[in-house]
């Protein structure tokens, strides 16, 4: 959660770290502040704002000439949204300000023992982590780089911190532990970030760093050390990204560019994957070592488990492999009795996403092989689990994902392919074709904006309940289209399972209460009917999904006919529009719904 952008060079400090956190508010936005070390002076400028980025850039004074600086953009963990709360915090005498991102679990241990004289003014954690910096400058007569040392090594949990010594203006220092941070590399300066994508229209050239290692950052130096104080080497490399991706353009917001985008995504997931013999291909170390496994067990959060879910009936029913679908931050603490020679799938967009870092942990400690679907190259997870495949969708920004998930389930879908192919496995579609298909299917749905825009504001107007349902895959995308619709508009949506509800659910149903019914599977559409059915003569409100040559008279929303194990990839596509324009109506942000952020990078 939480954005970190620090900067030391010969540019504007205030101009860099506001543009940095605008980037990084996608990470949280329930406040924000920057620390500013003014050149001529060397004197330090606090400001901090409750709320967005826009509120704290009119308070902060542009007119200053700083060169170094610290900012952050905070998504709460501990004490609520306000100013006192807001990073950056500062030491008891001044001389020490800290941004942070994570938590520190033994923080309340640290109050009471170590600084039980110290009188605090937030609720933070980070109050406590920059008071104990300077406890041991002060008591233990050291420098920052000493002090810093030893506090980390006495702090326990995750943390990206970036701290400023009033004493040594001209330099950052920084350290990480689980939270995400980076080095950017220019020249005659150096950013310290928590998303490359901050930084990225001053340089391409990052520095990786790793847990439990100490940075000190210089206008024209880097030295990477790690908690015994030995240096440590390591090249930059250059980040993919465009800085042009990361603008709007002509759209309001973000999440219906990126739903606009998935054509794109679905055809740059083939490009990228595809030989020179036009087949879609997969490292052969991967697909030996998954042959090599018993059991397939996915890992996600979100909607990277819904991609999972989606996942596993690929995998099943293409080439025979038993899938267990998981929730990571239940896995973590409560892992169940596993196969004898499982294999580890970790979805997550970030590559940050923390309940899913701590089960790898726990499968490497294990010795299990791993593989990250990411959209971020580099990102922890890649680089913790044993092979990464990439989404190539290009930078998400909106907190809710859409482009994310229908990649994950390409991504997927290429790997089911190259491991049928592999086995031997005859194939029941060509997969390459019907991805193209697809593409194009997708593109048909974005083009009847209008009619679903005019569905959503008949369907959820006034409305604080809605229900979406189907069977076997539908179900799946039951589940996506109910968090996409709760997260950002706020009526209580919940996916189910069709067949379930005169098991329960189908009390909850009233006059006008909103169901949405998906059906897409030959099989079960005749049932699925039925249940929609069900909930109609009990009052509801209902809306159909349906798949061409499924379809009936009356249907709202026919999708066009594609094969259907990969029909959530289309199905799911009006589910993310009802959900935008239902927001879109209830004139909130879209972007950026209330208490929630992009990168899940706490437990």
């Amino acid at each position: 959660m939480c954005g970190i952008v620090g900067y030391i060079g010969n540019g504007s400090a205030q101009e860099v770290l506001l543009n940095g956190l605008e980037r990084l508010e996608y990470r949280g936005y329930d406040s924000a502040g920057v620390y500013v070390v003014d050149a001529e002076g060397q004197q330090g400028h606090l400001f901090r704002e409750e709320g967005r980025i826009a509120k704290l850039e009119s308070e902060v004074n542009m007119n200053l000439e700083a060169h170094t600086g610290i900012g952050h953009t905070r998504w709460a963990t501990h004490g609520e949204p306000s100013v006192r709360n807001a990073h950056p915090h500062q030491s008891t005498t001044g001389r020490f300000t800290l941004v942070h991102n994570g938590v520190i679990e033994n923080y309340n241990e640290i109050k009471e023992s170590i600084l039980s004289g110290v009188t605090f003014h937030s609720d933070t954690d980070t109050e406590v982590a920059v008071n104990l910096i300077e406890h041991y400058a002060l008591t233990d007569g050291l420098d920052a780089e000493a002090a810093f040392l030893k506090a980390l090594n006495v702090i326990e949990g995750s943390y990206a911190f970036a701290l400023i010594d009033s004493e040594e203006p001209g330099v950052v220092f920084a350290a990480k532990n689980k939270s995400p941070l980076l080095i950017g590399k220019g020249t005659d300066f150096n950013t310290i970030v928590s998303d490359a994508m901050a930084s990225i229209d001053l340089t391409d050239q990052y520095v990786e760093i790793y847990d439990g290692e100490i940075v000190i950052l210089t206008e024209d130096n880097v030295t990477i050390k790690n908690l015994k104080g030995e240096t440590v080497e390591r090249d930059a490399y250059t980040a993919q990204l465009d800085s042009s991706d990361l603008d709007k353009g002509t759209y309001p917001y973000y999440m219906i560019k990126e739903i606009d985008e998935q054509p794109a995504v679905l055809r740059r997931v083939i490009q990228e994957y595809e030989n020179e013999d036009g087949l879609l291909t997969v490292d052969q170390e991967i697909l030996d070592t998954i042959q090599d496994s018993d059991r397939i067990y996915i890992i996600g959060a979100g909607t990277s488990m819904h991609a999972g879910l989606v996942g596993k009936h690929l995998i099943e029913n293409l080439i025979g492999i038993p899938t267990e679908v998981h929730v990571s931050s239940e896995f973590a603490y409560n892992i169940p009795v596993l196969s004898k020679k499982p294999f580890f799938i970790y979805l997550t967009q970030s590559g940050e996403t923390a309940d899913s870092r701590q089960v790898l942990v726990q499968t490497n400690k294990l010795g299990y092989k791993s593989l990250t679907i990411t959209n971020v190259k580099g990102s922890t997870l890649s680089r913790e689990a044993d092979y990464t495949m990439l989404l190539h969708a290009g930078p998400e920004i909106a907190v809710a994902s859409t482009k994310a998930y229908t990649a994950q389930i390409a991504v997927v879908a290429v790997l089911v392919e190259a491991l049928r192919r592999d086995l031997g496995i005859e194939a029941k579609f060509d997969m390459k074709h019907e991805l193209s298909i697809i593409a194009n299917a997708i593109q048909i749905l974005i083009d009847e904006k209008d009619h679903i825009h005019a569905l959503a504001t008949e369907m959820f107007t006034d409305k604080s309940s809605a229900f979406f349902i189907g069977r076997g895959v539908d179900y799946e995308v039951s589940r996506e289209a109910a968090l996409k619709l709760k997260e950002i508009s706020y009526i209580q949506a919940e996916g189910f399972a069709a067949g379930e509800l005169k098991h329960g659910t189908i009390s909850l149903i009233e006059d006008g209460t909103p169901v949405i019914g998906i059906i897409t599977q030959a099989h079960t559409a005749a049932h699925a009917r039925g249940n929609v059915e069900e909930t109609r003569s009990r009052g509801a409100h209902t809306m159909v999904i349906s798949m061409k040559g499924l379809d009936r008279e009356g249907d709202d929303i026919v999708l066009p006919a594609v094969e259907g194990l990969l029909s959530p990839l289309v199905s799911v596509i009006p589910t993310q529009l009802l959900a935008y324009y239902a927001t879109l109506d209830r004139g909130l942000d879209v972007d950026k719904p209330r208490n929630l952020a992009k990168s899940v990078t706490v437990e």
